[in-house]
């Protein structure tokens, strides 16, 4: 652990000193070094400030902190965040310089999400005399890649009764999230020279027919699921590659979609409907030859705005003079993997995700403040529920 004098409950430090600990996702940013000194940083506030902090190393070098105060046996009230950041290239200020100007923070990672992991360890110390919960302090590696981290600690079996993932929300409440299915099409054809059109097939020409498919799709049915905080399900194509020559039919074509999906759909759905769409496609094209796989998958998360623990928010936020304004999440959490686990489990955070990964990267320091109340306010509703 590494010692940094910080008062406790003091969110503000705290946050200016996790900016300034360097924590970039290696996978993601090569040469990153990981978010062992951020981890290592947290670690020794929270033991300086009285929590019971145990490190779980998930990766080499990697470790997760589980730290927890409030009153052992009680309801537990687990607050989540990460602590990977992306890569800085293209920034317009000093990324891992935690500057404070015109009452915001600077740096990759203030706002995605190192302000809302300090406001939620700030308000874990100030609320744990008074409350009757436990409260659960899950700092994490890895959300920007594969969230090896929060599956970690659910593989290893922690438990709460409700959780808030303390993303940027800017201040709104936000209990559903759409996931995202990442596939690869493989389109097969025949090579043959350009004045073959009898015996060659274009790879590149079928993905096109299939893109036209999937766009029909999407127009036809997509658009009618919908969500009440997420709109609607949506696919888009990433990447293509294929062609060999300009004389030459392309024998093979790799054709990248992202699908987002809505509460409701699977993974296995989605991958029928692309089959389906080949079916579609081959009917028209008897040589058309494809085949599809999943690259990566994370699922939606919904937990319904009547849920107790949105309940127990709401009341927290109004307790501090605020009114409660409940959002769908634009971007993936953890979440989604928390639920699944059967811990509900919804955001709220300072900072504003849309400059999350930007060039320029800040936080409101009142935000930030206001969201230390709030989480504290909450820590205290929930021992008493």
């Amino acid at each position: 652990m590494t010692e940094v004098k910080i008062a406790r409950g003091d969110a503000v430090a705290l946050t200016r000193a996790l900016v300034a600990a360097d924590s970039r996702n290696p996978v993601i940013a090569p040469g990153g070094p990981g978010e062992g000194a951020a981890a290592s940083l947290l670690a020794g506030v929270l033991a300086e400030w009285g929590f019971a902090v145990e490190m779980q190393e998930v990766a080499p070098g990697r470790p997760n902190v589980i730290a927890r105060t409030g009153r052992r046996g009680g309801p537990a009230l687990m607050f989540n965040g990460h602590l990977d950041v992306v890569g800085t290239d293209g920034m317009v200020h000093e990324p891992f310089d935690p500057a404070l100007r015109d009452g915001r923070i600077y740096g990759r990672g203030s706002a995605d999400m190192k302000g809302g992991i300090a406001a939620m360890c700030a308000a874990a110390a100030r609320a744990a005399s008074a409350t009757d919960a436990e409260l659960v302090i899950a700092a994490v590696i890895d959300e920007e890649n594969e969230s090896l981290g929060t599956r970690a600690l659910v593989d290893r079996g922690i438990r709460a009764d409700a959780a808030i993932v303390t993303e940027p929300t800017r201040l709104a409440i936000m209990p559903a999230h759409r996931g995202f299915v990442w596939l690869e099409i493989e389109l097969r054809g025949r090579a043959a020279h350009g004045s073959r059109y009898d015996i060659g097939v274009d790879a590149i020409r079928h993905a096109g027919l299939l893109l036209a498919e999937l766009d029909a799709f999407e127009e036809r049915v997509l658009v009618t699921r919908t969500h009440p905080l997420l709109g609607r399900a949506s696919l888009h194509a990433s990447l293509v590659q294929g062609g060999i020559g300009m004389s030459t039919y392309p024998d093979r074509c790799l054709l990248s979609i992202e699908r987002r999906t809505v509460p409701g759909e699977t993974v296995a759905s989605v991958v029928d409907e692309v089959r389906d769409a080949f079916a579609r496609v081959a009917a028209r094209r008897p040589a058309f030859d494809a085949s599809v796989r999943v690259i990566t998958a994370q699922g939606p998360s919904d937990v319904s705005p009547e849920a107790a623990v949105v309940q127990s928010l709401t009341r927290a936020i109004e307790s501090e003079g605020m009114t409660a304004t409940i959002e769908g999440m634009s971007a993936w959490t953890d979440a989604a993997i928390l639920n699944e686990a059967g811990i509900p489990s919804i955001c709220f955070g300072p900072g504003d995700i849309r400059l999350a990964h930007a060039a320029e990267e800040w936080i409101p320091v009142a935000e930030i403040e206001r969201a230390t109340a709030v989480l504290a306010r909450m820590a205290l509703d929930f021992g008493s529920r």
